[in-house]
């Protein structure tokens, strides 16, 4: 059984938290944060701290810290035997000053109170050692059928791409929800609208799949949409989205 320390109380500390503890081959031995009372939210029964010096002893120590800490947080972990990681997409794993260090990175959004189903989320290792990187796929495989060796370098891009396919899009629901708000529309309409086009996505590439106004340069709605926009920056965020379309299509039009 591996013996874990988690340092974070953030979303991904807790999903990583409840993660591991239905798994038989993980034992969280303890939580580390800096925030007492957010550490509370934590199960009872398990080991708190808020001091680094007493950071118990264990095989692997998970930082599931904010990006700019995760330096400074693994150097207090300079003494430990145990792999330290990280859990970030965009930091090298040699942003960690530790004896031995790697990567955990769970390809997911995150959000508190929102469950998430472990075993379909990709997680990203990455190790300076076979031994090492053999204990992260032991790890990762306790909670997730999809375990993958991934450099820095890998890493770096994939979190961009992640970016793009759920920060922005997530950006434009915003803006599609605002619009039938106003206009006292049901958002949920719009629900298997959404659902199908992620779907098509599985079977054809995004290219293949996509339709719409920009797609066909229908000029007449494109203006109309733009029309009917009252913020300037969505209007601009309308027209550079649609100008990227069209540029990928523009042979085919």
């Amino acid at each position: 059984m591996l013996s874990v320390v988690l340092l974070g109380t953030g979303n991904v500390a807790n999903h990583l938290f409840h993660a591991f503890s239905k798994s038989k081959d993980i034992a969280v031995l303890q939580v580390y944060g800096r925030n007492s009372e957010a550490i509370k939210d934590f199960k009872p029964e398990v080991s708190k701290t808020s001091s680094i010096a007493k950071i118990a002893e264990a095989d692997m120590y998970i930082l599931a810290v904010s990006d700019s800490s995760i330096t400074e947080v693994s150097k207090t972990l300079r003494d430990k035997m145990g792999i330290v990681v990280h859990t970030s997409g965009s930091v090298p794993m040699d942003a960690l000053k530790s004896r031995q260090r790697g990567v955990f990175y769970p390809l997911q959004t995150f959000t508190r109170g929102n469950e998430v189903h472990f075993r379909e989320i990709p997680i990203c290792i990455e190790a300076e050692s076979e031994e090492n990187l053999l204990l992260l796929e032991t790890l990762g495989k306790s909670i997730s059928n999809q375990v993958y060796s991934i450099s820095s370098a890998q890493r770096k891009k994939l979190h961009l791409c992640a970016v793009l396919v759920n920060n922005y899009p997530n950006h434009l629901y915003h803006m599609a929800h605002e619009i039938c708000a106003e206009n006292k529309i049901p958002f949920h309409l719009l629900f298997p609208l959404i659902l199908e086009t992620v779907n098509k996505i599985r079977h054809l590439s995004p290219k293949e799949a996509q339709t719409g106004p920009a797609r066909r340069n229908d000029i007449v709605t494109m203006q109309q949409h733009i029309s009917q926009l009252q913020d300037p920056l969505q209007q601009k965020i309308y027209q550079l989205l649609s100008e990227s379309i069209k540029a990928l299509y523009e042979k085919e039009l």
